[in-house]
């Protein structure tokens, strides 16, 4: 994500989650109760976590409405393609009645690539073949809907990201299909960086039913060790966009996962995976209070330090809560690898209304 300051940090002991609690519960009183009755909660399944996302949208279909597996991405020359050859995963969720908006990312082998997104924009007749394909597909193997994951384009693709957004609403909602579309978080319209730049909110809010904010990667992996997706600067990016996109058609991205970093150089780790660290090296999980998020440091055998950040059950309610607070459309669940089971009980706490339940 682009370069931002870090912001300063107070510290405490885990024990002091309670304060936690007692902010979301504070935003719930605040405008909380005027949500939605039927809150949509999505899953973003990567395709490297298909197999556990499956799983965990299989035991959660009272909670999930919608599921988005990452099952497609371009080859170098623009063809959809399967991400995963997981057939099976599809067919288990087709199974558990949750609507399916699979995700088309530009990722190949693990990477983005976005001048292949960038020749189809500015190519009409590639394009055009291109909104016809993802038609196809969407048609084709009945799902509800398609979420576009197109990363890294740059702020001339503006207006060519633009158009294609455009016809492909247009196309799909002709066929009575959704379309939803991935962007990154911003707090004015220049935003941090060229990739912020490229995402026209305003116009795509318009012709999109979804528009998904990716709130997360505030701290990244070659940056400074820092919160993934700290409460004031999640609102900070939700005042701005509900004044862009009508509520409703906004979903918010709780991510579940964090990082590990040396220095500047950070690793992803899941849930499971930063608790199985603190654990193995005796490292106190603290809180801290000004991101609401969990972190903790230790020194490994080689005698370096790391430090780890993360997003657990704790800091996903501050999410949730301020989704109801700001009535938007939805959240979508970043599942990157396996998360904290007590999400589950925050989601109907602080985003479920009791009537919903």
């Amino acid at each position: 994500m682009p370069t931002r300051p870090a912001r300063p940090r107070h510290r405490g002991r885990v024990a002091l989650l309670l304060v936690c609690e007692l902010l979301v519960l504070t935003l719930l009183r605040d405008g909380g109760a005027r949500a939605a009755v039927r809150p949509h909660t999505i899953a973003s399944l990567p395709y490297w976590n298909l197999a556990d996302g499956t799983a965990t949208v299989q035991s959660h279909t009272s909670q999930v409405t919608e599921a988005s597996p990452w099952l497609y991405g371009l080859d170098a020359e623009g063809r959809l393609v399967p991400q995963s050859e997981r057939t099976g995963d599809l067919a288990q969720l087709r199974a558990t009645g949750v609507e399916l908006t699979p995700t088309i990312a530009n990722v190949t082998e693990g990477r983005w690539h976005p001048q292949i997104v960038q020749r189809i924009l500015h190519d009409p007749p590639e394009l055009t073949q291109h909104v016809a394909d993802i038609v196809a597909l969407a048609v084709g193997e009945d799902f509800a809907g398609i979420d576009i994951d197109y990363e890294e384009l740059r702020a001339g693709d503006r207006a060519a990201f633009t158009e294609f957004i455009t016809r492909l609403a247009d196309s799909l909602h002709r066929n009575e299909k959704r379309l939803s579309v991935d962007v990154f978080a911003k707090t004015t319209d220049v935003g941090y960086d060229e990739r912020n730049r490229a995402q026209d909110y305003a116009a795509l809010g318009r012709v999109a039913d979804q528009v998904r904010l990716m709130a997360y990667d505030y701290h990244w992996q070659t940056s400074a060790p820092g919160p993934i997706a700290p409460e004031g600067w999640v609102r900070d990016v939700l005042t701005y966009t509900v004044t862009q996109i009508p509520p409703g058609k906004i979903v918010l991205g709780v991510p579940m996962y964090g990082y590990d970093w040396v220095g500047h150089s950070g690793v992803p780790v899941t849930w499971v995976q930063a608790y199985g660290r603190s654990r193995e090296f005796g490292a106190a999980v603290e809180w801290d209070g000004f991101s609401e998020s969990p972190h903790f440091t230790y020194t490994d055998s080689a005698g370096q330090r790391h430090d780890v950040w993360f997003e657990n059950a704790y800091s996903a309610s501050i999410k949730f809560a301020q989704a109801r607070q700001f009535r938007i459309g939805g959240v979508f669940l970043w599942l990157f690898g396996t998360e904290d089971d007590l999400v589950w009980s925050k989601l109907d706490t602080y985003w479920t209304p009791a009537e919903a339940r």
